[in-house]
């Protein structure tokens, strides 16, 4: 099973993913304006539990309430689904 260093930690990598989470809050002086928060991490689907460690962060620090969460995921890239690139052009 090949895993993922980052420094002090090691962990399985077929277990995690790339999730982004769109995070649209009201402002806390302003509740009829809505923002959006982008936030991304490596985490476990389905259960998400760092998102899950950040939302409930949200809720207990911050002052602009959580309207809704929307979540994406992708796998991590691996050897079997690099390729290489021939040529490379820049636009400007």
């Amino acid at each position: 099973m090949a895993e993922i260093d980052l420094g002090d930690t090691r962990f399985p990598f077929e277990r995690y993913c790339q999730a982004t989470a769109e995070i649209i809050y009201r402002m806390p002086d302003h509740p009829a304006v809505l923002q959006t928060f982008i936030w991304q991490h490596l985490d476990i689907a389905p259960d998400f539990p760092a998102l899950r460690r950040f939302l409930d962060f949200w809720e207990k620090n911050l002052d602009g309430p959580i309207h809704s969460v929307r979540v994406a995921r992708t796998r991590l890239a691996d050897r079997r689904r690099l390729v290489h690139v021939r040529h490379l052009l820049r636009l400007h």
